[in-house]
């Protein structure tokens, strides 16, 4: 599968940004990101039925992940952006069947990322 992330720019804090991610088939989708010099850290992440939604520590209550399957894209909504967010960021997929977890190892197939970069 190929995946098509996009949307990621210079925003000041405080602002929003919103990522794409194209990607046909049915998959328990998930984004990460990674900083400069960090090891690559889980967003927020959820099955194809949207049935379970899990989002990382720091993310809760600003970003929120969604999917639209007619368009086969998934959106990660960012908002109230801080310094700290900007980071290259990454779609992820794997099989429907399997649950969304946090670990990157666990996705198989990965879009290209897209670069977040967040102003103070």
């Amino acid at each position: 599968v190929q995946l098509q992330a996009s949307g990621g720019g210079l925003v000041q804090a405080g602002g929003s940004l919103r990522l794409s991610c194209a990607a046909s088939g049915r998959y328990t989708m998930a984004w990460f990101r990674e900083a400069p010099g960090k090891e690559r850290e889980f967003v927020a992440g959820f099955s194809w039925s949207g049935a379970r939604i899990v989002y990382g520590d720091s993310m809760k209550g600003r970003f929120t992940i969604s999917r639209d399957n007619a368009k086969n894209t998934v959106y990660l909504q960012m908002n109230s952006l801080k310094p700290e967010d900007t980071a290259v960021y990454y779609c992820a997929a794997k099989n429907y069947y399997y649950s969304v977890t946090m670990i990157p190892g666990e996705y198989d197939y990965w879009g290209q990322g897209t670069l977040v970069t967040v102003s103070s």
